[in-house]
């Protein structure tokens, strides 16, 4: 893999632009490569140091108590196995845990405010003008038009809607999202007055999803926008923030990209508002550890961030990886590969957490959880393959570690609470050699030594409930959040009462994550599926066939440790409770009535519920009043409204000639299926989703459904 630019001639003029993209204010400029450091905090050497050697100290403690819990002089290999699992599951614990102190520190002293951005005052005015990139696939466009209203507004009472441009980039499959798309998208103009900075474009075949679409527009419009900020469907930014990230890029030549701390908000399902509250109010501890120390080798999230446009066209080229789905093909989980390949090059790439304004929303379930959380299993498992590229910064290669291990932690897991079975087996039913091979004065006494054990344990689970309280402790030092969140008092009910509930669904992620690993192993491909937003409702059937496989699984499981020891058993019950609950809590979970009804109480409350910022407010306003206005089912809109019809012909891509178009063998059994048709509904009948999406993208079906819209 190396790693190059997307394009190396980025900078030149696009070739037949669609219409509704600003050709006329495309200019070539010229190449530069990032001069000095001056983002770079001093000595962060020391501060990795500190973070690293601290957390390689705690497991060398934690791997020699648990030797001595093992009385393992001479291990036998179930032992082994058993103590080499424990270290890899602790490292992971121990890192998480020194960099939560240092988030804690940072709470509690300031935030390092880095690149000059301040959180407080007016906000400067960017001298350039940023994109605002908006990637859509097959989501409802009325959220995602009420969104980009909602930013829109804002930034034109800010008075700087002049110096950003908006751009929808349609990568939708679906003929229906798609012209409901062209029409939220006209309706968008028509709102906000605003024809001349709103502009959409929709890929006819999504290459690459979401880092091709992204790739495609630097490409083609790239060299007019010295940066631009990626949004996501569910996105939401303040001005404030907006204008800041854009002037702070300017400001700092080395930068290639700044990422925010997106705040979930909008939750109203019992899953959703345990999302957003331990985001909220653990979030920013995490964040700031992980910022203080990653330094200028920071991460990309995919979104609510800004990126220095030259950086991303001459850097972050994604390579194809070799092989077969799900191992081989286009990266899924682009972002973290990305910005890798920018700090690679030289450019810094930094984490703000301290900057407010940036806002995005939870899977409403653990079942949509579940199905986002297997396309990022896959794309994550697929950094693999990168981590042996040349020239990566150790930070950014332990980024790509930590995604990873995000996963395979799981199957870890699992496979260490099977070796916990086996090795009480051994126990109880091996007979132990008490006088091995070889003159020996004493007996070997194969012992496990209980009270250890114990210790190990409690300290282990301190190490992963404590920052929970240090963001507890934090947030009393923050009166605003904290009376935002309901108080001290409500809040660390609310902490308690998240801990518990998410404390049962942790064995059945861990069971799910697991089965995911091992159908990735076994060549199955994720696929890319739009997200549901709001309601995470299932019909109870539906949730017991998804979580039948948890439960069974959950009392086999105790039903084998309680075999082998009531006290084993015993240990075990968290993990064995929480899969044979899985049913009903992935069932309870995911009702809106329980939501609702504790933020009645004041529990699970987060600051932007209690003074929700104009922009989010605005967003919900602008979102009702879309589905207020009753619109035409499907691509039949298109065929009723004369406006409607005439934009999506103009913004249909330029005709090509055919060396340049490949065989389309789907949208010539389209054109035949349109041509066979006598009425316009039979047509629609007629055609798959596919044929019809190819033919409403053709100028001569276009026209072929047109007639027939007219004969009828």
């Amino acid at each position: 893999m190396d790693g190059a630019g997307i394009d190396r001639g980025w900078q030149a003029l696009p070739p037949e632009a669609p219409l509704e993209m600003p050709v006329q204010s495309l200019r070539a400029r010229p190449a530069r490569r990032p001069g000095g450091l001056p983002s770079r905090p001093a000595a962060s050497w020391l501060r990795r140091l500190l973070v690293v050697g601290l957390a390689i100290l705690l497991t060398l403690f934690a791997a020699r108590e648990m030797s001595l819990v093992l009385n393992s002089g001479k291990p036998t290999v179930l032992e082994g196995i058993v103590l080499v699992l424990f270290v890899v599951l602790f490292a992971w614990i121990a890192l998480s845990f020194v960099s939560a102190c240092c988030g804690f520190v940072r709470l509690l002293l300031g935030p390092d405010r880095r690149l000059g951005i301040e959180a407080e005052g007016p906000p400067p005015m960017p001298r350039g003008i940023t994109a605002l990139l908006m990637p859509t696939y097959n989501e409802d466009p009325g959220r995602v038009m009420a969104g980009l209203q909602a930013i829109h507004t804002s930034l034109t009472e800010a008075g700087a809607m002049d110096r950003f441009h908006i751009f929808i980039l349609s990568d939708s499959t679906d003929p229906a999202a798609w012209i409901a798309e062209e029409a939220a998208f006209l309706d968008l103009r028509r709102r906000t007055g605003d024809e001349a900075r709103i502009f959409y474009r929709r890929r006819p075949k999504n290459i690459e999803r979401k880092a091709g679409n992204i790739a495609e527009w630097v490409r083609r419009f790239g060299g007019a926008y010295p940066q631009m900020l990626v949004l996501d469907a569910d996105s939401v930014m303040t001005a404030d923030t907006i204008m800041r990230l854009a002037d702070a890029m300017e400001r700092h030549d080395d930068v290639g990209l700044i990422q925010t701390l997106p705040i979930i908000t909008g939750g109203s399902t019992l899953f959703a508002r345990m999302q957003q509250f331990a985001g909220r109010v653990y979030g920013p501890l995490i964040a700031e550890g992980i910022a203080w120390w990653h330094g200028a080798e920071g991460n990309y999230w995919g979104h609510n961030a800004i990126i220095r446009t030259e950086a991303f066209a001459s850097a972050a080229g994604l390579p194809e990886l070799h092989g077969r789905k799900p191992w081989g093909g286009h990266i899924l989980s682009h972002d973290f590969v990305e910005a890798a390949l920018m700090r690679r090059a030289g450019w810094a790439i930094h984490m703000v957490p301290w900057l407010r304004g940036s806002y995005e929303e939870s899977p409403p379930s653990l079942m949509d959880l579940a199905v986002r959380d297997r396309r990022w299993c896959q794309g994550n498992l697929q950094h693999m393959a990168v981590l042996p590229t040349r020239g990566l910064h150790w930070v950014s290669r332990l980024h790509l570690m930590t995604g990873i291990g995000s996963y395979i932690t799981a199957p870890i897991w699992l496979v260490f609470l099977f070796a916990g079975i086996l090795l009480s087996l051994q126990a109880r039913f091996i007979r132990p050699e008490y006088f091995p091979a070889g003159p020996s004065l004493f007996p070997e006494w194969p012992t496990v030594d209980p009270v250890r054990a114990m210790w190990l344990f409690i300290g282990t689970m301190a190490l992963l409930l404590a920052p929970k309280l240090m963001a507890w402790i934090a947030l009393l030092f923050h009166a605003r959040d904290r009376r935002g969140c309901g108080g001290a008092i409500r809040t660390l009910i609310s902490m308690l009462l998240e801990t518990v509930i998410a404390g049962l669904l942790a064995p059945v992620t861990m069971l799910t994550q697991s089965l995911d690993v091992f159908s990735i192993l076994m060549g199955r491909d994720s696929g890319w599926s739009a997200q549901r937003r709001d309601d995470g409702s299932m019909p109870f059937s539906q949730v017991v066939k998804l979580y039948w496989r948890h439960t069974a699984f959950g009392l086999a499981f105790g039903a084998v440790a309680w075999l082998v020891s009531p006290y084993l058993a015993l240990w075990m019950s968290p993990v064995v409770l929480g899969l044979a609950l899985a049913i009903p809590l992935a069932s309870l979970t995911a009702r809106r009535d329980l939501g609702l009804g504790l933020r009645r109480l004041g529990l699970l409350l987060v600051p932007e519920e209690s003074e929700t910022p104009k922009v989010l407010t605005d967003a919900v306003a602008f979102r009702r009043q879309r589905e207020e206005v009753p619109a035409l089912p499907g691509p039949q809109a298109l065929f009723h409204e004369p406006a409607l019809l005439e934009a999506h012909r103009r913004m249909l891509p330029a005709p090509r000639r055919p060396r340049q178009d490949p065989f389309d063998a789907t949208l010539l059994v389209g054109l035949a299926k349109a041509e066979e048709a006598e009425s316009l509904e039979e047509a629609l009948r007629g055609l798959n989703r596919a044929e019809l999406a190819a033919v409403l993208a053709d100028a001569r079906g276009l026209s072929r459904l047109t007639a027939l819209a007219g004969a009828g």
